[in-house]
């Protein structure tokens, strides 16, 4: 998937030495938002081991992760987009996880990237519901969803451990009406 603006790659072990720069380049800009990373999470063999599970959860179609490459660089990942704990059936819902790099943000390449997978997600995987829950204090992935349309359905408490402390999130959905 692309634009003019950037690509959407599917998770792929070649993108190792790109996506172990990514995080070590952003790791006290992303702290504040992961979990708690030891020091293995920022290796190359440490991201090809990721990157291989994240393919074979893709062809599983379990969960579908992309890693976003600028058009002017495209040597370079500046972020990850996915749809994970795909469940087909009568629920065909996914949550949506993203992050992008610090010297990136407010050019809207995340809300390009979004707009890109909620599409794929509704007219080629056929999802019905595709789910997100953001920390209240992160105004600017909340400003992506809202761009997107996506809905806040409330609060979930405690939801997730986030830098060591469970943080609540606002629960926001995005529903595909042309299924009904």
């Amino acid at each position: 998937m692309q634009n003019k603006y950037i690509r959407l790659v599917a998770a792929d072990v070649s993108l190792a030495e790109q996506v172990a720069d990514y995080y070590s380049r952003n790791r006290d800009f992303l702290r504040e938002f992961e979990p708690v990373r030891d020091e293995t999470f920022f290796t190359c063999a440490y991201q090809r081991d990721v990157l291989q599970r994240e393919a074979q959860d893709f062809q599983r179609r379990a969960a579908f992760r992309f890693y976003i490459i600028p058009a002017q660089s495209p040597d370079k990942v500046i972020g990850v987009i996915g749809l994970n704990n795909v469940v087909w059936g009568t629920f065909c819902s996914a949550f949506l996880g993203y992050k992008l790099d610090r010297d990136f943000i407010n050019r809207g390449y995340m809300s390009m990237a979004v707009e890109m997978l909620t599409k794929y997600a509704f007219e080629e995987l056929g999802l019905h519901r595709i789910e997100a829950n953001v920390m209240p204090k992160n105004k600017a992935s909340l400003r992506v969803l809202e761009k997107n349309h996506f809905t806040n359905e409330g609060i979930s408490k405690y939801y997730l451990k986030i830098n060591g402390v469970w943080e609540d999130h606002i629960h926001m959905v995005k529903i595909n009406y042309s299924m009904h």
